[in-house]
């Protein structure tokens, strides 16, 4: 086995499946994942986030029966897909860490092309980069507005989609996962840390059972996150915007004097004031939210929200032998 002082994983790859309500689709995946016939070692990391059906039953079951190092995460509830995956990455073993969703829109075939593009050109993180979306248009819309900040506020570049289809290799997992924050954002925290990224043609599927879990208002959390977490920007927007209104009001202050004092009328106009004292106290509150969002974000920081809450782990038996066996040789 692989001697973990020298800090080599037991894995070549770990495959980090967040499950959210995914009964329908999940024993399909793990098994399609088991019948690749894959030419490198790997282990499988199911991590359920909340789900309210009997996914979790099913990931239990896959753990105690499968052939395979599987290791199950129960959460307490539903914390969000970054921070499932965030809680897989923890309990991966593997020398890169493969994460893909559970609704089989990411067919298992494409994990050895991930895997080898990576290994191959010494890749830190691979994309998987889609010929054509499966998604509704608000889905659509929401990517394509997600990641239009990201390259604003994360410096990617343009022409790369953050899919969450994706390989990452261990050194650049170990730094994510030392994040302490609540609100984890898998893709700001890879481009604070690297900027080896690469990107595979790959098809992308039709959704199983016609389901999202992704709603508007996780899309809109998801943008927030980009926004505020990784970037003074916004403030810096507000700072800008702000000397931008205060220049047009001086401006305006000098062509009311000048007309007083060179023709000697007043300008009237109680509607252009409402206007304008509507207009900047509009401008006002918004900046105040930016604001507040930050220091609330701070608050609930300092105050310890969790990231996530483990109710339980199970490790299927292979999983634990190969365990046992790098202890063996730490000692």
């Amino acid at each position: 086995m692989l001697n973990e002082k020298l800090n080599v994983p037991i894995f070549d790859l770990s495959i980090v499946i967040p499950v959210f309500n995914a009964a329908d689709t999940i024993s399909i995946l793990v098994k399609e994942i088991i019948d690749l016939n894959f030419k490198k070692s790997f282990e499988v990391i199911l991590v359920n986030d909340g789900s309210s059906d009997n996914s979790a039953e099913i990931c239990r079951n896959l753990t105690a029966t499968m052939n395979v190092p599987i290791t199950l995460v129960d959460l307490t509830k539903n914390f969000g897909e970054n921070n499932a995956i965030l809680a897989g990455m923890k309990e991966a073993l593997g020398e890169y860490i493969i994460t893909m969703a559970d609704d089989l829109q990411h067919s298992p075939k494409d994990i050895p092309k991930l895997f080898s593009v990576a290994y191959e050109n010494n890749f830190d993180v691979v994309y998987s980069d889609f010929e054509k979306k499966h998604y509704p248009w608000y889905r659509n819309l929401g990517s394509w507005f997600a990641n239009a900040t990201a390259t604003t506020v994360l410096g990617k570049p343009s022409s790369l989609y953050l899919s969450p289809f994706r390989c990452i290799n261990q050194t650049v997992v170990k730094q994510i996962t030392k994040y302490i924050g609540p609100y984890p954002y898998i893709d700001g925290l890879i481009f604070q840390i690297t900027g080896k990224v690469g990107r595979v043609k790959i098809p992308h599927h039709p959704r199983a059972k016609n389901r999202s879990n992704y709603t508007l208002m996780k899309l809109i959390s998801l943008w927030l996150n980009i926004f505020f977490n990784f970037s003074p920007l916004p403030m810096r927007a507000c700072l800008f915007l702000g000397l931008i209104c205060e220049i047009f009001a001086i401006s305006g202050i000098f062509i009311v004097l000048y007309d007083v004092l060179t023709y000697g009328r007043t300008v009237p106009g109680y509607a252009s004031l409402m206007i304008a004292s509507l207009f900047f106290g509009g401008a006002q509150f918004i900046f105040l939210g930016f604001v507040g969002e930050y220091v609330s974000r701070t608050h609930i920081l300092v105050g310890g929200k969790p990231q996530f809450v483990v109710r339980n782990l199970m490790i299927s038996s292979k999983k634990t032998v190969l365990n046992r066996q790098r202890l063996n040789i730490k000692k």
